[in-house]
């Protein structure tokens, strides 16, 4: 168990960070960087302290460094997306039947009634990296189906 809180630390925390301020002496000013969370940060989830905990830490980066880098016109944003249909949920070993009954359960709490797309996060990740996104700086986006906000 404290493996896995460290390298959820190391990896969603410490790795960010060195990632930004190695990203940063390279980057152009008037650049877009765009940090991947989750709606676990916002959510209390059983079972999920650390992981949400670390993905809370990115969204106070954004704030942060959204202050810290007015001065060179970097737009810092937040892409937290919520249930995503990906291979992931088939990897931990459990047997088809079980994996069926978990997307299930997570459906129901979605209130578009189904599992988000990689592609739809893709979207939203492009347009915060877009011009058509320029006055759009600190926020964070939820790509949940309305999950957070409901």
């Amino acid at each position: 168990m404290r493996r896995t809180r460290t390298r959820f630390f190391d990896t969603n925390v410490k790795g960010l960070l060195f990632s930004v301020q190695k990203a940063l002496v390279l980057m152009h000013d008037g650049g877009s960087i765009i940090l991947n969370s989750s709606i676990a940060a916002n959510r209390g989830v059983s079972g999920c302290s650390t992981y949400s905990a670390t993905k809370a830490a990115i969204r106070s980066f954004a704030r942060t460094w959204t202050a810290e880098l007015q001065s060179r016109g970097i737009r810092v944003n937040t892409l937290s997306p919520g249930p995503i249909d990906t291979p992931i949920m088939g990897l931990e070993g459990l047997a088809q039947e079980h994996v069926a009954q978990m997307k299930a359960a997570l459906i129901r709490g979605i209130p578009l009634g189904r599992l988000g797309r990689p592609e739809e996060v893709a979207a939203a990740a492009l347009f915060l990296a877009c011009d058509d996104s320029s006055f759009i700086v600190g926020i964070e986006m939820c790509v949940d189906g309305g999950k957070a906000q409901v």
